[in-house]
């Protein structure tokens, strides 16, 4: 699933193309599930004739302004991806919506149709963006914050914790491992179990990865993937997690790939000390 830096990097590409672009037509497939909770109808008529004023990403979604108080909300789920093609393009089995504008065709698809478009028109903004929980970057996103929320999922794994999005939004599966690799901090740990110290350290990785990623892959263009791999430095865990075989690029030593915590996770033996799944278990 696209996660924090991926899903900038979409919202970019739409918006690099059709910023301040009047919409000429909507095209779409009102059946598909990617307009849950959302009446396709209602998009279809109220977009045309308006113009794309501005655009934001928050955890795992992105929002698109037009003028006359429309929001389009986008969340690309775990196989949506949103495509720039031009203004004659012909929509395609898994192109759910094409907005096209005077210049571009703005596509989404989604085959697996476990995205989601939402739509709201008015002066506010809709709960469905405005209840996203604080961004990491942001300056709410504190170690205190960190530290109260770890004591109320004290009982939870670590890996399990940094997936949940109330606290951590954006964080997906590889960010997780990256933050936790980086940290030392072994995936299975109770989040309860945590030091100050480790805490600290664990706020404090959140924050660079998270910028580091916005800075390797939201502002890198082309295409992903697998472009975004090459901007990636090789230090990090990221190229060396995806399959069995890999080393830790600290130590050397082979990494584990397992599930914890509902996902598959990989870790270090020789930097993220194992807690044993006996304590796992108390």
């Amino acid at each position: 699933m696209p996660e924090l830096a991926e899903v900038e990097f979409f919202r970019r590409r739409w918006a690099d193309a059709a910023h301040g672009q009047r919409v000429v037509s909507v095209a779409l497939h009102a059946k598909a599930k990617i307009f849950r909770g959302s009446d396709p109808d209602v998009i279809a008529h109220a977009l045309p004739g308006k113009r794309l004023l501005n655009s934001e990403a928050a955890a795992k979604q992105m929002l698109f302004r037009f003028s006359g108080d429309l929001w389009l909300g986008i969340h690309l789920g775990m196989t949506g991806e949103l495509t720039v093609q031009p203004p004659t393009h012909a929509p395609a089995k898994h192109d759910h919506l094409v907005v096209v504008t005077t210049k571009h065709a703005l596509v989404f698809s989604d085959h697996r149709m476990f995205g989601r478009v939402q739509f709201h028109e008015g002066k506010d903004a809709p709960a469905w963006w405005s209840e996203i929980a604080p961004p990491v970057l942001g300056p709410e996103f504190t170690g205190k914050a960190v530290a109260a929320f770890l004591a109320r999922r004290r009982r939870a794994p670590m890996k399990a914790v940094l997936l949940m999005q109330e606290r951590f939004p954006g964080i997906g599966n590889w960010m997780a491992d990256e933050i936790l690799w980086r940290a030392g901090i072994h995936p299975r740990r109770e989040a309860g179990s945590l030091t100050p110290a480790e805490t600290k350290t664990l706020w404090r990785e959140c924050r660079h990865v998270a910028r580091a990623a916005l800075e390797k892959i939201a502002g890198v263009g082309g295409k992903l993937p697998p472009d975004l791999n090459i901007h990636i430095p090789d230090t990090w865990l990221f190229h060396h997690r995806w399959e069995d075989g890999g080393r830790c690029p600290k130590t050397g030593v082979p990494l584990i790939r397992e599930e914890i915590g509902g996902r598959t996770t990989c870790w270090s033996p020789g930097r993220q000390k194992d807690p044993g799944r006996k304590a796992h278990a108390k």
